[in-house]
């Protein structure tokens, strides 16, 4: 591997070591050539089946985007799969890195879906498929993130904090430690597969998922990966609510100039759930991608102020009358902005509907606020956590 890239840097974190406590070290996966640790599990598969000359993958697009690397420095054929809604930034890197040597397709609007295009294509082709987790060779490529941390680091460090989505690199990781150290698994709240898998006993596939967390975003964890990690106490396994990762990408990224994809944020963003775990400790956090696209930053900053509490949608009934906007605007305080404002007047109704998104200071604002509209009889709702209407008016 080291004839392909240089280890990634382990470094440690002082804004987070003062903030929770503890010696905290980034294991910077999101600094590898294709930015994602998943340049590994593709190079150790590939390496060993050079003399095959047409590869497949599907990913939703860092799987991809290490398979198209390797794709070129081996000089081989690759067909890559990705879902339909893999950013485009996903999309435009993977070809750069594969160049000539690989052909990408849009196939599904869900990984699993991308998956069985792939699998059956594979199978019509006479290609080797690379799976992105569930196969033992990748695996065994993922656990180099834990040999570089050993060589890295001088030993195994106290706890080490990894997201888990089909299992590859946290699968590999143990393989690797053992139960030497204390593991944090994080996975997103909308695909909790491993959770899932856990309660069962075996894998089995979510119904739904939530793609925002896409590189951990998968409804099945690999059945490979499930029996090397079966065995995991389920309190080692935190779910964070995807508009919380949000948090954690503004804060490393305007604190320390890190950019980390919602999957990458997700061991940083567990600290705040293990603060007694990590304290006085040496801890690893494995930042485990950084792809991307800055087209998604106003959806980050949007869902960040939801779970801060500093954002609101409301739906209100204003009076169809003059003075009645006039009246709404007064109960307003000097924190609070206006960031959305639609009214339609509808001919022969008294009141007429308003979606209004107000942005405050404080989370305390909107305590206050809501009394003042109260005292005023204003007659609203507070659609902010409502999904079903948030996907239609916000």
């Amino acid at each position: 591997m080291r004839n392909v890239f240089a280890p990634t840097p382990m470094q440690k974190n002082e804004h987070l070591s003062a903030a929770y406590d503890a010696q905290i070290w980034l294991k910077r996966e999101d600094l590898s050539p294709v930015r994602s640790y998943k340049i590994r599990g593709a190079c150790n598969s590939m390496r060993k089946l050079v003399s095959r000359t047409n590869f497949v993958c599907a990913s939703a697009g860092n799987h991809a985007q290490g398979v198209a690397f390797m794709s070129s420095h081996y000089g081989v054929r690759s067909t890559i799969f990705m879902p339909t809604t893999t950013p485009q930034q996903k999309i435009t890197k993977t070809k750069l890195f594969g160049g000539d040597q690989i052909e990408i397709v849009l196939s599904g609007d869900y990984f699993d879906d991308c998956l069985n295009e792939a699998i059956a294509f594979s199978e019509s082709q006479g290609a080797h498929f690379i799976s992105p987790f569930n196969d033992e060779d990748v695996i065994e490529g993922q656990a180099t993130v834990a040999a570089e941390i050993e060589a890295q680091f001088g030993g195994c460090p106290d706890v080490i904090v990894m997201p888990i989505g089909g299992g590859g690199l946290s699968s590999g990781i143990v393989k690797y430690f053992g139960k030497e150290p204390d593991y944090v698994f994080v996975e997103p709240d909308g695909a909790a597969s491993f959770s899932a898998a856990i309660s069962a006993g075996k894998p089995i596939k979510l119904k739904t998922i939530d793609n925002f967390t896409d590189g951990a975003a998968v409804a099945e964890i690999g059945a490979k990966n499930f029996e090397k990690l079966k065995d995991i106490d389920p309190g080692d396994v935190i779910r964070i609510p995807e508009n919380r990762i949000c948090t954690t990408m503004l804060e490393m990224l305007n604190i320390e100039g890190i950019v980390l994809e919602p999957a990458g944020a997700l061991s940083v963003d567990a600290l705040k759930d293990v603060r007694e775990l990590v304290q006085n400790k040496h801890v690893v956090c494995v930042t485990t991608g950084g792809n991307f696209d800055f087209e998604r930053l106003p959806e980050v900053k949007e869902r960040a102020q939801q779970f801060a509490g500093l954002k609101k949608y409301l739906i209100l009934r204003l009076p169809q009358r003059p003075g009645a906007l006039k009246d709404f605007l007064a109960t307003l305080g000097p924190n609070e902005d206006i960031t959305r404002f639609e009214y339609l007047k509808k001919t022969a109704r008294n009141f007429g509907a308003v979606l209004i998104g107000i942005e405050t200071a404080s989370p305390d604002d909107f305590g206050v606020l809501f009394s003042r509209l109260d005292e005023m009889g204003f007659n609203y709702i507070d659609i902010t956590n409502d999904e079903i209407l948030s996907q239609f008016l916000i």
